[in-house]
């Protein structure tokens, strides 16, 4: 059976799920989405997720064109569609179809993507024996450009830290932020743990506000 994929409002097999290519979303990164994950049959912390998103819209002056009730209705669907209990859902939400310029008013509507497969980020091993890392030198978004707590679709940032930690035959990179210290890797959030406690950077050392790391900061000792 095909993978199906939802496209505003209608479900497509995955090789006829296709947007413009005057989407803004292509043409210039302009765009947000959220990676969730779903367990059981379960999306973990959807409304947390839908929140950021929101946010993240919010941010960029973004309007989306549907109601949460009506995003989750659209991940349930596709999930079911898909048979998954356990898979990872991609959100995504572009500018919309639009012209060759740069302005965001050109596009009338914005376009929702939602995708639902199953991801492996990284080798089973290495989650149970740790994997080696870099400190990459291309380092996080300074926050007065674009703020990393927006999880934007112009992911050139983390791709090209990425690539220098592919260079170096290693699977991740720790990235610094415009003031030289530790703020989050490539795709995720980091934690150190010293004498029973658990360390991590601040929002204000320009991280994106991960939800998992919430989680693991509202968990009881």
């Amino acid at each position: 059976m095909a993978l199906k994929v939802w496209i505003d409002g209608k479900l497509y097999d995955k090789d006829d799920a296709k947007v413009s290519v005057y989407d803004h979303g292509l043409l210039y990164g302009d765009g947000v989405f959220e990676g969730i994950r779903v367990y059981s049959g379960r999306v973990f912390r959807a409304a947390d997720h839908l929140t950021r998103l929101w946010d993240s819209a919010k941010a960029i002056r973004l309007t989306i064109p549907y109601t949460r009730q009506e995003v989750q209705a659209a991940m349930e669907q596709t999930i079911r569609a898909n048979n998954f209990t356990d898979c990872y859902i991609r959100l995504v939400v572009t500018r919309g179809t639009g012209y060759l310029g740069l302005n965001p008013n050109k596009c009338p509507r914005a376009t929702m993507i939602v995708i639902t497969d199953t991801i492996e980020l990284y080798p089973k091993e290495m989650y149970e024996k740790g994997m080696a890392v870099i400190t990459a030198s291309v380092i996080r978004n300074h926050p007065n450009a674009i703020s990393p707590r927006v999880k934007s679709l112009n992911y050139l940032n983390n791709i090209l830290a990425r690539i220098e930690a592919a260079d170096a035959g290693v699977s991740e990179a720790i990235m610094l932020n415009h003031e030289g210290n530790v703020a989050e890797c490539t795709a995720d959030n980091i934690f150190t743990v010293k004498a029973g406690t658990v360390y991590t950077p601040t929002t204000y050392d320009g991280i994106l506000e991960g939800v998992t790391r919430s989680v693991i900061l509202d968990t009881p000792a």
